[in-house]
């Protein structure tokens, strides 16, 4: 009888200066599968930090934002044969124990793009009406329901890691237009709930820029899933 093939995973974390929270994180997520931390440029002790705690650490010499430090790490775990990743911020947001869910929810549905849903009720008062501002807008753009499109919290397969479109964006931006990957290529989404914690995170987002860039993103996704010439190529501007 032929063996089944195991099915292996790899957490990825983009970190920059969060020597504070790094170490916990890590330890977390590798009671559950590998951890690479890609060290964005920071300039504390995120980096030794992660290594101790048990990862991987691959740095970047200088701050390239946040969509191009997962970049980094889906490019190893391709490199290395991992058949999906499940990325995870630094800082504390998000709880690795409950990377399970998004392994159970993946073993049944293999879908290829797994986003863990947060409550927007339990966030500050200003988080809450920017996370549900830009669901609504995302959603329209996206011509369909998108329950959470920025949390950090989730899982993507090999076959969408194959066929990303070249980040437009390099921060945060990034992973939604991964979502606009997903859906270009026809592949499966789903959501799990998970934890809404919001506690002393640093964040490094500046509002205004991330307003503007989340609002070009959003008519960026409006015009490619409304074009019937738009095809799957490699950049996304």
């Amino acid at each position: 009888m032929a063996r089944t093939k195991r099915i292996v995973g790899l957490v990825v974390i983009p970190a920059y200066n969060v020597e504070r929270s790094i170490a916990q994180v890590v330890r977390g997520a590798g009671v559950y599968l590998p951890v690479l931390v890609v060290d964005d440029g920071s300039t504390d002790d995120t980096a030794q930090r992660a290594r101790a705690a048990g990862a991987k650490v691959s740095q970047h010499e200088q701050n390239r934002g946040k969509g191009v430090a997962l970049q980094t790490g889906f490019n190893y775990a391709m490199e290395h044969n991992y058949d999906f990743v499940i990325t995870l911020d630094a800082d504390g947001q998000h709880d690795p124990n409950e990377i399970p869910k998004f392994i159970k929810s993946y073993t049944i549905w293999r879908a290829d793009l797994i986003i863990g849903q947060r409550d927007f009720t339990l966030m500050p008062v200003m988080r809450q009406m920017s996370n549900t501002f830009s669901r609504i807008i995302f959603s329209w753009a996206a011509g369909r329901k998108i329950p959470d499109n920025q949390s950090g919290f989730r899982l993507i397969s090999r076959r969408l890691l194959e066929g990303l479109l070249e980040p437009g964006e390099r921060g945060y931006e990034f992973e939604v237009e991964m979502i606009v990957s997903c859906i270009l290529q026809g592949y499966r989404m789903r959501w799990v709930p998970i934890r809404t914690i919001y506690e002393n995170e640093m964040s490094h987002i500046h509002p205004l820029r991330h307003f503007i860039k989340f609002m070009q993103v959003s008519l960026r996704t409006h015009h490619i899933l409304k074009n019937p010439s738009c095809r799957v190529n490699k950049s996304y501007s």
